[in-house]
């Protein structure tokens, strides 16, 4: 008997499941990057991403992940030793802030607790204790994977513009692009980062930088080294449909069919079903007995649930007794939270029986590694599910 029965299920917040009609483009022979077809397929995508982001603004696709695009954001906008005001949110904020600090610049962190997101108000008090204008940018996080926390930033804009500071705004939204509502140009953002892997649906290796007028102004001033992240030869070469250097060809022929599957489903109705996913979860996990990591209703993630388990049980333990009886994989805990919590990822292509396979696998790895729980929790699912979904007969029409 084979190790495994049935196909695999990823449930981890990224990468996700991808689509067969996005695996089908990527599988097709590569392209002249060249070429004048790959004009055509350049021009497409470079022009329809800027929807996902809401944004008017150039985005610039590098051949890397979304750590590739954070760097990017920081190495055209700064210069060796300028200061970057960052709040911690989590696993993925504090990564930043350690490369900020390895890229010669000062990574200034207004401490949090990992169970909350972005304290507006406190990034607002800190600008305008600046009055020399020291702090060069604010660098937060939209969405923190490793919380299942996703932070207001509308919120921050208006704090910066309240303290009447000229700092940059640079937001990542790895784990949200896509999935959650996001508005680049109307949240005055100056560089959004993204990565392929979650909301897009595709495998990882395209990273992205929405880049405001601000930013692209900064670039041409900022003086940190940099050449293969460059945004004016990128931005030059964009104009034309092409690339300075050999793009990820097959990714680009993945995008243009993930947007297509996006524009087919609508962006509100994108966003809508990972609302839904997101709240039959976290009914689930309440029927269980269990907190989740973010502590605040108005801050949970519609991309995954992180879940804490009570003292004395081991998440890790849990993840792999699911992943051995079901086959289905679980995100672990990162940094102070490894082994106290499990994530739960419900982002990109999937649907109602999805979130239900996962619940009720997780339900039986709950009761066969004897972690006490209260029933029910797929049970509690269904009725957010089954008072949302849209009747049978209705649909069919």
């Amino acid at each position: 008997m084979r190790k495994s029965l049935g196909r695999h299920y990823l449930q981890i917040p990224g990468p996700t499941n991808t689509p067969l009609p996005i695996l089908a483009a990527i599988a097709k022979p590569t392209i002249d990057h060249r070429g004048p077809d790959f004009a055509v397929l350049g021009l497409d995508v470079l022009t329809r991403i800027r929807s996902v982001f809401r944004t008017k603004a150039p985005v610039v696709i590098y051949p890397t992940s979304g750590t590739g695009a954070w760097e990017a954001a920081l190495v055209n906008t700064l210069s060796p030793g300028e200061r970057v005001l960052m709040f911690e949110t989590g696993w993925f904020s504090t990564l930043w802030s350690r490369m900020t600090q390895a890229l010669g610049l000062e990574a200034e962190i207004i401490a949090g607790d990992w169970r909350s997101g972005v304290k507006a108000e406190l990034i607002g008090q800190r600008l305008r204790a600046d009055p020399d204008r020291a702090i060069k940018a604010v660098a937060v996080v939209h969405n923190e994977t490793s919380t299942g926390v996703a932070s207001d930033i509308g919120a921050v804009r208006r704090a910066i513009d309240g303290a009447g500071h000229p700092a940059l705004l640079l937001v990542d939204t790895i784990s949200s692009l896509g999935s959650i509502e996001y508005r680049h140009d109307e949240w005055g953002v100056d560089v959004t980062v993204g990565g392929s892997q979650k909301g897009l649906m595709l495998p990882p290796g395209l990273g992205f930088n929405a880049v405001s007028d601000r930013a692209l102004a900064a670039s041409r001033t900022a003086r940190l080294p940099r050449s293969f992240l460059r945004w004016d030869e990128m931005l030059a070469a964009n104009a034309t449909g092409y690339f300075p250097y050999t793009p990820s060809t097959n990714l680009l022929q993945g995008l243009k069919v993930a947007l297509d599957l996006l524009d087919e489903e609508g962006i509100e109705n994108v966003f809508a079903r990972h609302r839904r996913a997101a709240l039959a979860t976290r009914r689930a996990v309440a029927r269980w007995g269990f907190e989740t990591q973010c502590r605040d209703e108005r801050e949970h993630s519609s991309s995954l649930t992180a879940v804490r388990l009570p003292e004395g049980h081991s998440a890790d333990a849990l993840r792999r007794e699911i992943l051995a009886r079901s086959n289905l994989s679980l995100g672990n805990g990162l940094g102070p939270l490894a082994d106290r919590v499990f994530r739960i990822g419900h982002l990109g292509d999937f649907n109602d029986t999805s979130v239900l396979g996962a619940l009720a696998s997780i339900e039986m790895g709950l009761r066969t590694r004897g972690i006490p729980h209260g029933k029910g929790g797929v049970d509690a699912a269904i009725e957010v599910l089954a008072g949302n979904a849209m009747p049978v007969a209705e649909a069919a029409e």
